[in-house]
């Protein structure tokens, strides 16, 4: 059934649900240890919330094809943004199952109305509150000191990529830290992508200039990060690395993204995704020399996992589809 996402700063009930949700899931096991996927560290069972940490780090560290190093499986590419669909319909999916709800949507952080304040006011926005996403990291190893994800909770970070980008068996808290001299996206810049007129162009990578380069953040480069990536790069600490899912604010953040290219799709539905058919089958049998180990497969979850105004409130679930490391560690989105 389709269902509506809702801006979690002006929902209470989706806030609750939201955070309930997430928390069911990270202690629901799983039945997939860090052993038998092949993480070093203390062997454990991975929670079902962990399994998508997981598939995202592993996203990230395919490179495609594998002789680069700047697009990958999930990013930098025409992919990033049916690939992190699709990553939310599965999440969402196992929302709805935990919270036992059909009608459950996930909720969409609006960052650029957030970003329209100063910078030094934009870690006071509602979302970084206790009874949201808890607020910045404080001490040596940046902790998150409130809310539902803090260290006093029993929320912990399980899996986690390492400086050489390496995902390891971890147990620490949720760390973040904000970067004000960034600052948050705003509704200008978000109105720049809209406006591009194609979803992607060559050379279909971090230096295209098309509406998914500009969504994801890389362009224009002399003032990158944008959008999504800057997003990271503010809220800092876990969302820095790979392994990003661990905070919840990540689904928060590409759900909001989800919404723009909706938006987008919306007002554009002749604009096809690009590149053109036969462009991707040459380019998948060139990255099909690459062979499938272990380490390069998604994880078992057990359970398989337009342009119109940033004030939409819905986008397309599965059921309602929107018209239409030895190598170098990947920049994190």
């Amino acid at each position: 059934m389709a269902v509506v996402r809702k801006n979690i700063l002006t929902n209470a009930a989706a806030r609750q649900k939201y955070i309930q949700g997430v928390t069911l899931l990270k202690a629901e096991g799983s039945g997939t240890t860090t052993g038998s996927l092949g993480i070093p560290g203390p062997a454990k069972e991975l929670s079902s919330y962990d399994l998508f940490v997981v598939m995202h780090h592993w996203a990230m560290m395919q490179f495609t094809p594998a002789t680069q190093t700047d697009r990958n499986a999930a990013h930098a590419g025409p992919v990033f943004l049916p690939w992190h669909r699709w990553m939310l319909i599965q999440f969402e999916a196992q929302l709805k199952r935990v919270l036992s709800d059909a009608s459950f949507g996930l909720p969409f952080w609006h960052w650029a109305a957030d970003g329209e304040r100063p910078k030094a006011q934009q870690p006071n926005s509602a979302l970084w509150k206790a009874n949201c996403m808890g607020g910045d990291g404080t001490g040596a190893n940046a902790a998150v000191q409130t809310g539902p994800f803090s260290d006093a909770s029993d929320w912990r970070v399980e899996v986690a990529a390492d400086v050489n980008g390496v995902l390891r068996s971890v147990h620490r808290t949720l760390r973040r830290g904000f970067d004000i001299g960034t600052g948050l996206p705003n509704t200008g810049q978000v109105q720049q992508a809209l406006d591009q007129p194609r979803y992607d162009r060559t050379p279909w990578n971090s230096t295209a200039a098309g509406f998914r380069d500009r969504v994801e953040g890389w362009v224009p480069a002399a003032s990158a990060p944008h959008l999504h990536n800057r997003v990271h790069v503010f809220v800092g600490g876990d969302m820095l690395i790979s392994s990003s899912p661990n905070d919840p604010v990540f689904y928060l953040n590409h759900c909001n993204v989800d919404r723009i290219w909706a938006a987008w799709q919306k007002q554009d539905p002749a604009e096809p995704y690009r590149p053109p058919k036969a462009h991707r089958r040459a380019s998948s049998a060139t990255a099909s020399t690459t062979p499938c180990t272990r380490s390069s497969r998604p994880p078992r979850t057990g359970r398989r996992p337009s342009r119109c105004s940033t004030s939409a409130t819905s986008t397309p679930t599965a059921a309602s589809p929107s018209p239409s490391s030895a190598p170098k560690v990947p920049r994190q989105r």
